[in-house]
Parts: structure tokens; sequence; C-alpha cells
């Protein structure tokens, strides 16, 4: 009984001791509106700032690529079994992603300058 009653004391001593020495080497606190949570970095903008409209359109992009890689390698996989199907309902698949991919070209995304 005590050489348990000892090991809680030490186990106790231990994290009293962290936690000691953790609030002796970090830095003093600021107030937790200023600072965003657990990054260290002070902000720069205000979190609520504004993005370009363009980054909407470069979304769209990236998940119809995106899509298309995840829905094309498992139908490589099955194409050969399920046979014109699946090469009827994959055109159609890739119709819908282009209907996205030349609304992202029209907005202009695909310009870099």
């Amino acid at each position: 009984m005590i050489a348990v009653l000892s090991l809680l004391a030490l186990i106790l001593a231990g994290v009293v001791g962290l936690y000691a020495a953790s609030s002796a080497v970090r830095p003093a606190r600021e107030s937790a509106t200023v600072l965003p949570y657990e990054s260290g970095l002070v902000p720069q903008q205000h979190a609520v700032s504004r993005y370009h409209t363009r980054w909407y359109a470069v979304t769209v992009l990236f998940l119809a690529f995106d899509m298309e890689m995840i829905f094309m390698y498992p139908w490589a996989v099955v194409v050969a079994d399920m046979g014109t199907t699946a090469v009827v309902e994959m055109f159609g698949f890739l119709t819908i992603l282009l209907v996205g991919v030349t609304y992202v070209w029209r907005e202009g995304a695909l310009r870099w300058t």
C-alpha cells in the first residue's frame, strides 16, 4: 500500500513540476482576442477578410480534376468486365466535368496574369 501511495505522490510531483516548468519558460500571454488559437503567430489581417473571386473558380477547377481522378481509377479496373455501359457512363461523367472546366475557363481562372 505504501508503494502505491509513494508512486502516486511521485506522479503528482512530476505533473506539478512539468506545469511549473512550462509556466516558467513560456512567453508572456497576450489577450486571447488578439492571438489566433494555437498558431503562435500574430495575425496580419482580419480573420474575415475577403478572398478574390478568382479563387472560387480555381476551386471548381481543382474539384473537377480531383473528382475525375477519384472515379477514373476504380473505373479502369472494372471497365473490361462491365463493357460498353461503363464507357458510356464515364463519358457522361466526363461531360459533366467538362461543363465545370468550361465555366472556369470562361471566368478566366486559367489566366494567371
